[in-house]
């Protein structure tokens, strides 16, 4: 039987200073019933009486007028919303010198390990309330790495699922063309069954209406499978130049060869477009956003807008970096051909991705999804303190190509998580699942 929608609507509310490694904005006190499962969901996803800030002071004032279509679905599905989780402010997108984890609501979210050290981002609170044991399971978003980097670093699951498959509904925004909610948790299986739950088609989310008609939901249907019998993966070689991911992929090709699967080697000629994808993404915020924000209960704000009140409150909210972003986003929204030409180029690199896999003849690729966590750092940002000789990182790819993109947690590096990435075809959820449920076990 599904639970009423009005679980989360009336509830005790306590604001928190600081919970463990500031993880969480807010706590909700919604019900004592064990057989709910507890649930943390990023701030940028919106909750019926709930401030939905994207992590920003801007935002403090706008209370959500109903739930995001996830949220629904997880109520039905007997989720307690437990709390709000911290982000990375605007989702990593307001400023090229951000700090991951880091945001004008609630101040910085540190590594579990070590709170000198950084998360990751954006969906930094959700991937550290899982890995401290508040919560099995939380919601995060990701436009370009930020539900799979957080999760690699803090050493949880993470899945990026095909772009389409969940609703983007009541979630502000970065881009159209790239963005999606997913699971994080503490397991393959916690990941499948609520990736289950989050999934389907939305009338307000036409992206949600390209899900196969014969498309098989049950994600967790192959969690069992303890082998990869005849399963082909294409190398993503990213970190074989350095001997830690030298000596990590190496491993994995053991591993993967043990459980009866094979990695080979894929010439791979591919340049990634950066600018383009950089153009795409500043050229929908402004659009994106302002649409999100005529429907909530900021209406009357605009980008320009939020950027106005940035600098007119700039010692709270841009106190270590700026909002260059912002800016160069208004510039963007008015290169429309431009942007088409991007969008062009993207749709040649993606599918020379999908043609790669089938000259390979390869069910996905795999690799190493991330570096270990980085000291956290104001002065230069990300940027600058993610240099510590041991970098690399994929699933670019995957999120501008809308790709499903799993990780888990394999390796360490100084007692740092390092996450493996699988990498599927469009729609191959079910499937890389299964793949990385046998490579966690």
């Amino acid at each position: 039987m599904n639970k009423p929608l009005f679980l989360i609507v009336f509830f005790i509310t306590t604001y928190i200073q600081s919970d463990v490694n500031n993880a969480l904005i807010e706590i909700y006190e919604t019900s004592d019933n064990e057989d709910l499962i507890k649930i943390v969901v990023k701030d940028n996803i919106d909750i019926k009486g709930k401030v939905t800030s994207a992590g920003s002071l801007a935002l403090s004032s706008n209370i959500a007028k109903k739930h995001a279509f996830i949220i629904e679905k997880l109520i039905n599905a007997n989720y307690r919303i437990y709390g709000k989780a911290n982000l990375s402010e605007w989702a990593n997108f307001r400023s090229i010198n951000s700090v991951s984890g880091w945001s004008s609501i609630n101040g910085q979210t540190t590594h579990p390990l070590n709170s000198k050290y950084n998360p990751c981002g954006s969906s930094s609170g959700s991937a550290v309330a899982v890995a401290t044991g508040i919560v099995d399971i939380a919601i995060g978003t990701e436009t370009n790495g930020s539900i799979s980097c957080p999760a690699s670093v803090v050493g949880i699951v993470g899945m990026k699922p095909t772009l389409g498959l969940v609703s983007r509904s009541g979630i502000i925004p970065i881009a159209n063309s790239q963005d999606t909610a997913g699971p994080m948790g503490t397991s393959v299986e916690i990941v499948a069954k609520t990736l289950q739950v989050i999934s389907g088609p939305d009338p307000m989310d036409a992206k949600t209406q390209l899900i196969p008609n014969n498309f098989d939901f049950n994600f967790a249907e192959n969690i069992k499978h303890n082998n990869l019998n005849g399963i082909r993966f294409g190398l993503l070689r990213s970190g074989f130049e350095n001997k830690y991911g030298k000596r990590f992929l190496n491993q994995l090709i053991d591993d993967v060869s043990k459980l009866g699967g094979e990695i080979v080697f894929i010439e791979d000629n591919r340049e990634y477009p950066s600018e383009e994808e950089y153009l795409i993404l500043l050229y929908e915020f402004k659009y994106g956003l302002e649409s999100y924000l005529a429907q909530s209960a900021e209406s009357k704000k605009t980008l320009k807008k939020i950027i106005d009140f940035n600098n007119q409150n700039s010692e709270k909210i841009m106190p270590f970096f700026g909002q260059e972003i912002f800016y160069a986003s208004l510039e963007a929204a008015e290169k429309h051909d431009d942007y088409i030409s991007a969008k062009n180029i993207l749709k040649s690199v993606t599918d020379q991705t999908i043609a790669l896999m089938d000259e390979y003849k390869v069910d996905a690729f795999i690799g190493l999804t991330r570096g270990p966590a980085w000291k956290i750092d104001y002065e230069g940002g990300d940027g600058a303190a993610i240099d510590n000789g041991v970098s690399f990182g994929n699933g670019g790819y995957a999120a501008f190509g809308g790709l499903p993109h799993i990780t888990i947690p394999y390796f360490k590096i100084d007692n740092f998580p390092v996450g493996i990435s699988i990498i599927g075809r469009p729609w191959s959820d079910k499937e890389i699942i299964s793949f990385a449920a046998a490579l966690e076990k």
